[in-house]
Formats: C-alpha cells, sequence, structure tokens
C-alpha cells in the first residue's frame, strides 16, 4: 500500500513538472519578438559591459556570450537555408547538417568581431507594433554613436516558427545591406563551381579565425 501511494506521488510530481515545462515552452513561443529582441540586447550588452577584463584578456570570450546570449535567439537553419538557395535541393542531409553547423560557427565569430567595437553605446530598440496574424517581423535598432555621430541602423528580421509558435531571428540587414543576401552573393560561385563541401570547408576556416580586438 505504501509503495502505491509513493508511487502516486511520484506520477503527480512528473505530471506537475511536464505540466510546467509545457507552459513555459508556450509562454516563449508566444512571446512576442520586440520583448525577445529586448530580452537579447539587455543580456548580452550587459555581459559584455561586465566582462571586459576577461575579454581584454582573451578576446575569444566574445564568442562564448554570443553563444549563450544570441544564438538561442537565431534560427540558424532557415537562414543557412535562404543562404544555400537553388542548392538547398541538389545536398543531402548529412552535407546540411555539416554547413548549418559550420554556418552556426561562422555567425558566432563573426557577431563577436563586430561586437569588439561596442563601446558603451545606447542600444534603442523601436516600439512594438501590432503583431497578430503576421509571421515575418522586420524590428529596427538604432546605435547611438559617441560624439554625435549618426546612429548606426540595424534592421533584425524575425520570423515566426509556423509548428512550434516561436519567434527567432535569422537575418541582420546594416545599413541596408542584408547579411543572408550578401553571403548568399559572395558564396554562389564556389556552391556552383565545387559544392557545399567546399564551401562547408572554407566557412569552418573562416569560423576559426580568432577574434582580435582594434588597438
Amino acid at each position: 500500500m505504501m509503495k502505491i501511494i509513493q508511487l502516486k506521488k511520484w506520477f503527480a510530481v512528473l505530471a506537475f513538472a511536464m505540466t510546467a515545462l509545457f507552459m513555459a515552452r508556450t509562454a516563449m513561443a508566444e512571446t512576442s519578438p520586440y520583448v525577445l529582441m529586448q530580452q537579447a540586447s539587455d543580456k548580452l550588452f550587459s555581459d559584455i559591459k561586465n566582462s571586459q577584463a576577461k575579454i581584454k584578456q582573451n578576446p575569444n570570450y566574445l564568442r562564448t556570450i554570443v553563444r549563450n546570449d544570441l544564438l538561442p535567439y537565431v534560427q540558424v537553419n532557415y537562414a543557412g537555408s535562404l543562404v544555400l538557395g537553388s542548392y538547398f535541393k541538389s545536398t543531402t542531409p548529412e552535407q546540411r547538417e555539416k554547413f548549418f553547423k559550420a554556418f552556426s560557427d561562422f555567425i558566432e565569430q563573426a557577431y563577436a568581431q563586430v561586437l569588439t567595437a561596442y563601446s558603451n553605446q545606447n542600444i534603442q530598440i523601436e516600439p512594438a507594433k501590432d503583431i497578430a496574424g503576421k509571421n515575418l517581423v522586420s524590428i529596427r535598432v538604432n546605435i547611438i554613436q559617441n560624439g554625435g555621430a549618426a546612429p548606426i541602423k540595424l534592421d533584425f528580421k524575425w520570423r515566426k516558427n509556423s509548428k512550434t509558435g516561436e519567434w527567432q531571428a535569422y537575418d541582420m540587414v546594416a545599413e541596408g545591406v542584408s547579411m543572408v543576401v550578401t553571403k548568399q552573393d559572395e558564396w554562389s560561385g564556389i556552391l556552383r563551381q565545387q559544392g557545399i563541401e567546399a564551401l562547408t570547408a572554407q566557412i569552418q576556416k573562416s569560423a576559426a579565425q580568432p577574434v582580435t580586438l582594434s588597438k
């Protein structure tokens, strides 16, 4: 009898845990991309500001910050699929998996390198707009420059996953220049001439470059 009671208690605990997990995932899925953008920005720049000593000693630590604070909000596979464009269908699942991993590492390295230029500038995110019924949203972020220079304008493209309802960013447009489109144009030649495995190897090489601080 005692074992049955204990078993019921364990089932109750398990049911509660699963319900809590489901509710947490549902809440995350329903969160506005504007809220997610603010959360990511606050955490990212707070960690950079509080880790300056460690970053100066080891600039590659910025990659850890990007990996933990930024990449969870990025829809890497979707962005990578856009970069591959029409070549996507001619690749195997194994080739795509290796490419997406290399592309994720590349984004991590590239963003970490860009963030070496951050020096406590103010970040302004545009006010939230009505996104009812939308699956794609562009959010303007202005980086206010020191010394009165014109702000740097960034537009982050967000996409709602049709299956999970979760919002994730898939592209960044800096002063009108799309990262996805730029890489699609830059890498189309090697894709056409040498294939995805050669491109993956090239991206892996770029992703392995160390992060360096500007002098």
